[in-house]
């Protein structure tokens, strides 16, 4: 696996962006705040790529826009002190078919979209801004007018754009840009191969409105990530495998699995997971996370196990890891929005071949874990930890968990 992470950091260097350069101050696009570019620079990436392709350029100066659609051959660069701006308002985003938490269906498109775009780079070091606040706003005040009726809401209703929405592009650069306060998730991959995403800095805030969902990067049915040297604080999971969901979902064609991800020299600020599995997700394999620092109260590893969807997740390795955090390892049952659309399966979930080793953290507890009773779970190693918690023993039913060199609060770990 070590090897193929290699060439999948090398294969993913090679792609660049086109070396013509598109302006789009040349094309009308101004940085009157009153003023929506949309249509500048979605003619700027219609020019370029009616010209064979090239660099959408943004210059110094904040431009305020909509949703944009980039297309064959094209990619964007954001100068120094340029910052894109995304509108505050869903009519600047239209409805089409998309993907959104596991399954197919029209929704509102993200700020910046590229389907089918193969060598697709953004670059920075210039800022994407979700502008979301007014977003997260409408989304408490509908979950709270939810609260009042008693009834629940779902993450949908709400209507709020993602940052990006990259689809069925192979060979994609995200580089040395800021991506910030997203309406909805920050970062999605669907149907994506070859991806590199590094030195960047994704975060959404936590206070004084929280931004919710706004999950950092979302690998969804993709091959050959990673994630180097960013630093990612988020009102959600901070890297989130994802997939499909529900009891018919392995059978579906935009469902599938989520192979060789490597995670590494990040810092997580908030999150509310730094490695998560699981809310809509089927297969994930191959994962590793090394040499990040934590700083936060999330768990390292989040694993989530859905009684209504068949789940397969192993060969996951978390190493070199420091700093501080809310638990090394939760895993649990996760019913949010649990439905069997009328399905007699009986689905369940398998865990095995999972390890995590070489961290030294201070931690709110060593963790828990937890499975749905038809879950099988096999193959957990915990191997030279050194931790400081407030709640030392690893909660768990689990047997044949080994641990080697575990020591919490100067202890042996204790299990109970």
């Amino acid at each position: 696996m070590h090897k193929l992470l290699l060439i999948i950091c090398l294969f993913a260097s090679i792609a660049t962006s086109q070396a013509k350069e598109y302006r789009i101050t040349d094309f009308g696009a101004c940085t009157d705040s009153t003023q929506l570019n949309t249509s500048f620079i979605q003619q700027t990436i219609d020019k370029a790529n009616a010209e064979g392709g090239g660099t959408i350029v943004i210059p110094k100066g904040v431009f305020l826009t909509g949703a944009l659609f980039f297309k064959a051959n094209t990619s964007l660069r954001l100068e120094d002190g340029a910052v894109l701006k995304g509108s505050d308002n869903i009519a600047d985003y239209p409805l089409i078919p998309s993907r959104m938490e596991g399954q197919k269906l029209d929704y509102y498109a993200a700020l910046i979209n590229a389907y089918n775009v193969n060598n697709f780079t953004i670059t920075g070091p210039g800022v994407i801004n979700g502008n979301g606040l007014k977003f997260w706003k409408e989304f408490w005040t509908h979950r709270e007018d939810m609260k009042k009726i008693g009834k629940s809401s779902t993450n949908l209703e709400v209507h709020r754009p993602r940052l990006l929405f990259i689809w069925g592009c192979n060979n994609v650069i995200i580089r040395n840009a800021t991506l910030c306060n997203s309406g909805f998730w920050t970062t999605h991959l669907y149907q994506c191969n070859n991806v590199l995403i590094e030195n960047c800095t994704i975060k959404a805030p936590f206070k004084p409105v929280p931004a919710p969902s706004s999950d950092g990067v979302d690998i969804d049915v993709c091959k050959k990530v990673v994630v180097r040297g960013c630093f990612i604080s988020v009102n959600d999971d901070g890297v989130c495998i994802k997939g499909g969901k529900g009891p018919n979902a392995r059978n579906l064609p935009e469902n599938g699995p989520v192979e060789d991800v490597l995670v590494e020299n990040c810092t997580f600020g908030d999150t509310h997971g730094t490695l998560t599995l699981g809310s809509e997700s089927l297969w994930a394999r191959n994962i590793i996370v090394r040499n990040c620092k934590m700083d936060n109260n999330c768990p390292i590893l989040r694993i989530k196990l859905r009684p209504d969807t068949y789940q397969t997740y192993e060969n996951i390795k978390i190493s070199n890891i420091t700093g501080r955090c809310g638990n090394i390892i939760e895993m649990r049952p996760w019913k949010q929005f649990f439905d069997m659309k009328g399905s007699t399966e009986k689905p369940y979930g398998i865990v095995r071949n999972i390890t995590m080793e070489n961290i030294n953290v201070t931690c709110k507890s060593f963790g828990i874990m937890e499975s749905n009773p038809s879950d099988q779970v096999a193959g957990f190693t915990f191997k030279n930890i050194t931790a400081k918690a407030d709640t030392p023993e690893l909660i768990t039913k689990f047997q044949g968990i080994k641990t080697v060199n575990v020591m919490v609060n100067g202890k042996p770990l204790v299990t109970k």
